[in-house]
């Protein structure tokens, strides 16, 4: 069980500044250990009639796709006291494969990407541990997402830096993440510090508990068909978040203009900045089920910018940076409201057992499937240089299909009102015996 004290107002901006600039720089330097060979173009190199960008995208999908699903039973049984070497021990397996990677022969490098993946796919769940159930979870949480945001394009802009000045295909993204080590060390002790849940956190989004396996399927079962939806939507904003971010520089290409290192990092600030205060605004909502429509409400303006973009770009108005920012916008508006507030205040709502780590695990696990199935597909589309089309034919396929699946969770707790349980979630006093509600109401 999570342990649950006081936490004196004064220093409550403070651990929360700290608490942010911890989880951000955490995920920020894992990045670095992920995402930069994306920035090399591997264009000399051609295997079974496939591209080794493809391939070794591919492999590192694939293998992070598994560590998701595996993610779903290990998130959500993870201890409090094991996160932190948990973390350090997953990213410091993974660099060791970027180096084997640089040893070894192409295709069969593609192998420690895989497994580079592999272990990189349970950190995230490991940093939102130390962040979930406040009544300040949104914005750090926001915080959070403002590092694969703005990360995404930085550690590109690193990887293409360090291809020009001379580092090889095959050794760069070794290189890339020494750069990202020391900081991470630094910021994962950050982590450690952070105090656990107040009284007053818990009473508001109830207490944050490990979840065995039989406890996980009841709580799917009870909420089998909002869940089932919310997964679906998050399946079609992770696939077509990964390959606006893995394939950046052909889609720039493609609208004509492209992309300088410095370009992937200025149109993911603006996008960084627009939806991270949009979200993170979501803690002024005090009642859970208000705050919970309105992150349905947010989800549903960010695919309604994506269609916007879409038309706005086939009648000409839109230039590439603009297109690429807009539907960048459109993207993490719903994606990050999904990891900010709506499984947040979906526990919160109905007072169920549990924590955030297994309901975005579970959503992540489905995501990243649906990325692999459509990488592989894409290997059997005709023309690459019409691959522009078939992004914006996902981008219609997205909005569309996830304006449906949303509008039946919201008809589904709207039509549900016992759904929502009244009485807070309590945690156990340190004798074991529930918590009396005057200690519960007690003021951090």
């Amino acid at each position: 069980m999570n342990q649950v004290r006081e936490t004196p107002e004064r220093g409550h901006s403070f651990w929360a500044i700290g608490a942010v600039v911890a989880a951000f720089g955490t995920y920020f330097c894992m990045y670095g250990f992920r995402k930069p060979f994306t920035a090399a173009a591997y264009e000399s190199s051609e295997f079974w009639g496939i591209g080794f960008k493809t391939i070794a995208v591919s492999a590192q999908v694939i293998g992070y796709t598994l560590s998701k699903f595996i993610g779903i039973k290990v998130i959500a049984e993870m201890k409090p006291q094991r996160r932190a070497m948990a973390i350090l021990g997953l990213i410091g397996i993974a660099h060791f494969a970027l180096a084997c990677f640089a040893f070894s022969p192409r295709p069969w490098n593609a192998t420690f990407l895989f497994i580079n993946g592999l272990m990189l796919g349970m950190v995230f769940g490991l940093v939102l541990g130390f962040l979930e159930g406040r009544r300040l979870t949104e914005a750090l949480v926001a915080g959070l997402c403002a590092s694969f945001i703005l990360a995404d394009g930085v550690t590109k802009s690193v990887g293409t830096w360090l291809l020009t000045s001379g580092v090889s295909e095959e050794w760069m993204p070794f290189v890339a993440g020494l750069i990202f080590l020391l900081p991470l060390c630094l910021f994962v002790l950050m982590l450690t510090r952070i105090p656990p849940p107040s009284i007053n956190d818990v009473v508001n989004r109830t207490a944050r508990e490990t979840m065995s396996g039989q406890e996980r399927w009841q709580l799917f079962k009870r909420y089998w068909l909002p869940l089932s939806m919310l997964v679906a939507v998050y399946l079609l904003l992770t696939v077509l978040r990964s390959i606006r971010a893995d394939f950046a520089p052909e889609l720039w290409r493609l609208l004509g203009a492209p992309a300088a290192a410095a370009t992937y990092t200025n149109s993911e600030v603006i996008v960084a900045l627009g939806v991270l205060i949009v979200n993170g605004a979501a803690v002024v909502f005090k009642n859970n089920r208000i705050a919970f429509f309105t992150s349905l409400a947010t989800c549903g303006l960010g695919f309604a910018i994506i269609a916007g973009a879409l038309l706005t770009q086939r009648s000409g108005g839109l230039g590439a940076f603009a297109f690429m920012v807009l539907i960048g916008v459109g993207l993490y508006l719903p994606y990050v409201a999904m990891h900010t507030t709506v499984f947040e205040r979906l526990l919160a709502m109905t007072r169920e057992r549990g924590n955030l780590g297994y309901l975005m695990y579970l959503a992540d696990a489905f995501g990243y499937l649906g990325y692999v199935i459509v990488m592989i597909g894409r290997n059997f589309y005709p023309d690459p240089d019409m691959f522009l089309h078939f992004f914006i034919a996902l981008c219609w396929i997205n909005s569309s299909l996830s304006l449906c699946a949303l509008i039946v969770v919201a008809v589904y707790f709207v039509r549900s009102p016992s759904k929502s349980r009244p009485g807070p979630a309590i945690p156990s006093s340190p004798d074991g015996n529930p918590a009396t509600s005057q200690t519960a109401s007690a003021r951090p």
